[in-house]
C-alpha cells in the first residue's frame, strides 16, 4: 500500500474534477486528481456529450476558464484539422454545425485540450493524476474525513493507495464518495411536502431517477456495416413504455415542452450550410432532425476528402434507459441496468441500420457505420455511460424549483444569494425516469450558485464538485450542464485551497461575511462572474 499527504484530493475526473483540481492548484495547493481508466471529462468527453449550454454563452455567463476550454477547442481546429477558409475564419467556429450548441466537436479534441490545461501543474509537481483508480473506502473522524483509499481499476499494475487530504472534493458522476464517508445525502425525486415544488411528488421516491443514455457516434459512408443483431433486440423491439406514442424504437416520441408525439426524421450528410446553421435551444429545440441535433463533425467545413461524411453523435429519446438506477441498488442490479443501457444502445443502431423509415421511402440505413475510433473505444460506444443524475448531500442550501422556475420568480428573477460562487443558465430538463415519469420541461430564469449549496450540514471538510451538490430531483435539471457542473469544480477547488492556505474550514468561510468576501475576491479574480449582467433599457 501507498500513502500520500496532500492538501486537496479530488475524487472524479469529470469537467467539475478537472475543474477543481486546476483552480486548486493554480492557487498553490498540493493536489491529487482520481479517475477510472476513462477520459477526463466526463460528460464532455467519455460520456460523448456535446456541451449543453445557454444562450449567451459567446458573450457572458461562464466562467473565465471554462471559456479558455472552449478556445482551446476551437484553437486545436484551427491548428490541426484541415478546415476549408471560410471555417478557419469564422470566429465562432462550430465544427460539427449541430443544433445542440455553438460549439460541437469530437470528444478527443476536449481530451486533449484538458490535458493541456492540467499540464503545467503536473509538470511542476502542483498536481499528481492517479488513474485508472477508484475509491474504495474511506477514513472517518467524526466529522473530518481522513483519508481516502483507492484501489486499480480495471487491468492495471498499480497497487492501493490512501490518500491524507486536509481536504476532499467529490467530483464523482454518481457521489460515490458519499456513501462510503458516511456523508448525509439524498437519492432521486423528494416529495411536494420536503422541498414545496410545484412539480415534485406526492411521496418521495428514492429510486426515481432520471433516465442514463449510452451514447455513439455514427457516419454514413458506402457499403453494409449493419452490427451484428444484438441478443436482446426482440426485447427492446417489443419496449413500448406507457409515456410514449408507440415503440420505443421509433422516430417518434413526446415532446418535452407539450408532451404530444413528437415526429423526427434521419437524413444523413444533408446538403446544408453548416455556416449558417444557429445552435439556440431557445429558439429551436432541435431534437426533431436528429442528424444535425449533435453533429461533431460537419464534413463541408473541411477540405474535400477530409471527411467522407459527417460524423453525428446519438444521444436520441430511443436510447433513454428506465428501466432502473445504476446506484443505491444491489452490485448485481446495478451491472444489469448498466449493461441494459448498452443493450438498449446497440438495440437502437441496428433498428436504424435495418428498420427505421428514410426519406425516401425505404427502411433501414445499412451505411451507418460505428465510429468507436473516435470515442477511443472498440465496441463503438462511449467510454461511459451519460448520467444525468446523481447522489446530492443533505447541503447547507437546498436549491428548489420556486428558486429559478420562470413561472413563479417572473421578473424577479432567480433567488439571489449573497453566497453566490457563479452562475448558470438552463431549463428545468428531465429526461424520463426509472419511475415511469414522463420529460418535466420548465422555463427557468438565470441563475446564481450558492456556496452553500456545495457544502454537507455535518462533515467540514468534504466538498460537493459536480452534480451531487445540494439540488433536488427537479432543480438538478438545471444545474447538470456542462458549463454549470464546471463553475460548481472550480469554486470548490478555489475554496479548498483558500482553506488550506489560511486554515479556515468551508463553513467558517460560509459563516462569516468578511472571510465568504475575501473568497468571492479570489473567485472575481479568477473570472467567475458571481451574478448575471444587469441589462437595463432593452
Amino acid at each position: 500500500m501507498t500513502e500520500i499527504r496532500t492538501d486537496v484530493l479530488v475524487v472524479g475526473g469529470g469537467l467539475g474534477g478537472v475543474a477543481a483540481a486546476l483552480a486548486a492548484a493554480q492557487h498553490g495547493a498540493q493536489v491529487v486528481l482520481t479517475e477510472g481508466p476513462r477520459w477526463l471529462g466526463g460528460q464532455l468527453t467519455a460520456q460523448a456529450t456535446p456541451p449543453d449550454e445557454h444562450p449567451w454563452v459567446e458573450m457572458f455567463g461562464v466562467t473565465a476558464s471554462y471559456r479558455a476550454m472552449r478556445d482551446g477547442i476551437r484553437a486545436y481546429y484551427r491548428r490541426h484539422y484541415p478546415l476549408t477558409t471560410a471555417a478557419r475564419a469564422a470566429r465562432q467556429l462550430n465544427p460539427g454545425a449541430g443544433l445542440v450548441s455553438r460549439l460541437c466537436h469530437e470528444p478527443r479534441v476536449a481530451v486533449s485540450v484538458l490535458e493541456a490545461m492540467l499540464a503545467p501543474a503536473r509538470s511542476s509537481g502542483r498536481l499528481k493524476l492517479l488513474q485508472p483508480y477508484r475509491v474504495r473506502s474511506a477514513q472517518v473522524e467524526g466529522d473530518t474525513i481522513v483519508s481516502v483509499t483507492l484501489v486499480p481499476d480495471g487491468d492495471t499494475d498499480g497497487g492501493t493507495v490512501t490518500v491524507y487530504a486536509d481536504y476532499v472534493i467529490d467530483a464523482t458522476e454518481t457521489g460515490d464518495l458519499l456513501p462510503l464517508a458516511g456523508v448525509e445525502y439524498v437519492t432521486g425525486a423528494e416529495s411536494r411536502e420536503q422541498t414545496g415544488e410545484p412539480s415534485a411528488k406526492d411521496t418521495a421516491q428514492p429510486l426515481n431517477m432520471q433516465a442514463v443514455s449510452w451514447c455513439f457516434a455514427v457516419d454514413h459512408v458506402d457499403g453494409d456495416h449493419t452490427i451484428d443483431r444484438p441478443a436482446t433486440y426482440n426485447h427492446w423491439r417489443s419496449v413500448r413504455p406507457d409515456i410514449w406514442p408507440g415503440p420505443l424504437l421509433a422516430f417518434s416520441w413526446p415532446n418535452p415542452r407539450t408532451l404530444e408525439p413528437s415526429r423526427g426524421w434521419l437524413d444523413p450528410n444533408p446538403h446544408d450550410d453548416p455556416l449558417a446553421v444557429e445552435a439556440d435551444q431557445s429558439k429551436d429545440a432541435g431534437t426533431d432532425d436528429l442528424w444535425r441535433f449533435r453533429r461533431i463533425a460537419a464534413r463541408k467545413l473541411f477540405e474535400p476528402g477530409a471527411y467522407a461524411s459527417d460524423v453525428t453523435l446519438v444521444n436520441w429519446p430511443m436510447i433513454d434507459y428506465m428501466d432502473g438506477p445504476l446506484f443505491e441498488v444491489s452490485p448485481d442490479e446495478a451491472a444489469k441496468h448498466r449493461q441494459g443501457a448498452r443493450e438498449l444502445a446497440l438495440s437502437a443502431l441496428y433498428w436504424m441500420q435495418t428498420e427505421a423509415p428514410r426519406p425516401d421511402g425505404g427502411t433501414g440505413f445499412p451505411s451507418l457505420r460505428l465510429r468507436g475510433d473516435l470515442l477511443g473505444t472498440e465496441d463503438g460506444l462511449a467510454q461511459d455511460v451519460y448520467v444525468r443524475e446523481s447522489r446530492r448531500i443533505r447541503a447547507l442550501t437546498t436549491i428548489c424549483e420556486q428558486d429559478v422556475s420562470m413561472a413563479i420568480r417572473g421578473e424577479h428573477g432567480a433567488t439571489r444569494y449573497p453566497d453566490s460562487v457563479g452562475v448558470g443558465m438552463y431549463r428545468i430538463d428531465l429526461h424520463p425516469s426509472t419511475g415511469g415519469d414522463t420529460y418535466l420541461d420548465v422555463a427557468s430564469t438565470p441563475f446564481q450558485i450558492p456556496l452553500g449549496a456545495l457544502l454537507p450540514q455535518r462533515v467540514t471538510n468534504l466538498l460537493a464538485g459536480a452534480k451531487n451538490i445540494g439540488t433536488t430531483h427537479i432543480t438538478n435539471g438545471a444545474y447538470r450542464l456542462h458549463p454549470v457542473e464546471w463553475n460548481i469544480g472550480e469554486a470548490a477547488g478555489t475554496l479548498a485551497a483558500h482553506c488550506a492556505a489560511t486554515g479556515r474550514t468551508p463553513h467558517a468561510v460560509h459563516g462569516s461575511p468578511e472571510h465568504l468576501h475575501d473568497y468571492q475576491s479570489l473567485l472575481t479574480r479568477r473570472g467567475v462572474p458571481l451574478a448575471w449582467p444587469e441589462i437595463r433599457g432593452y
